[in-house]
């Protein structure tokens, strides 16, 4: 278990595409009561809006490829310096370089971080899941092909919902090569600082949810 006496949490949230980082960290922020930050959405906004960064992210997001850090660095710091208290981050650190930066940010304002979550799915799991992943253009709902309501709508605001223009099985596998090349060193370095929680996610997703709340000593 996690020893968080101090509140609030400050919580990473890695793993691999498809592995629930979105569902799961969500509701994690919700439940303890966290700002959430999903790197993917917030970037897939700026590209739908047509912003300087989104003109210049979309054609590496369409190839399924992550965001240099030039352009990330930025970003994440503004988010961070917005909120006032704890928060979730989804999606970022991807790679050592991040992380470290994470930990320079951190020290710099005198916090520190709670864990850093591991989400661990097997691959053919994580493949079947990207073949029904779903997500609402409106209010950024994610989930899969089933959860849909009648006429393909979103089940939370009745949007429609569609696939993401990333989600093809050559781009997952792409994705799937660099969360092994670039995440996996940083859950090794977050390991050697005594900070990971590694969680067993291919359980369905309210089973997943409760256990990680049981990790953070939850008074739901």
């Amino acid at each position: 278990m996690i020893s968080c006496d101090s509140k609030p949490f400050r919580i990473a949230l890695l793993g691999p595409p498809a592995s629930g980082k979105g569902t799961q960290g969500k509701n994690l922020a919700t439940r303890l009561g966290l700002s959430y930050l999903s790197t993917g959405a917030l970037l897939r906004e700026h590209v739908e809006n047509k912003t300087t960064l989104g003109l210049a992210a979309a054609p590496i997001l369409l190839r399924g490829e992550y965001l240099p850090d030039a352009l990330m660095f930025p970003i994440v710091a503004e988010w961070l310096e917005a909120q006032p208290a704890g928060w979730v981050l989804d999606g970022f650190p991807r790679s050592l370089p991040q992380a470290l930066f994470l930990d320079q940010w951190l020290r710099d304002h005198s916090f520190t971080l709670s864990a850093a979550v591991s989400l661990e799915v097997p691959f053919d799991a994580l493949l079947s899941r990207m073949r029904q992943r779903m997500e609402c253009p409106q209010c950024r709902w994610t989930g899969n092909l089933s959860q849909l309501v009648e006429g393909g709508k979103c089940p939370i605001c009745g949007s429609l919902a569609s696939r993401r223009a990333d989600d093809d099985e050559a781009n997952f596998r792409r994705r799937y090569a660099e969360f092994e090349n670039l995440t996996l060193p940083v859950i090794q370095h977050y390991g050697s600082e005594n900070l990971l929680l590694s969680c067993d996610a291919a359980a369905p997703p309210a089973e997943v949810a409760e256990r990680l709340l049981s990790h953070f000593n939850a008074a739901v």
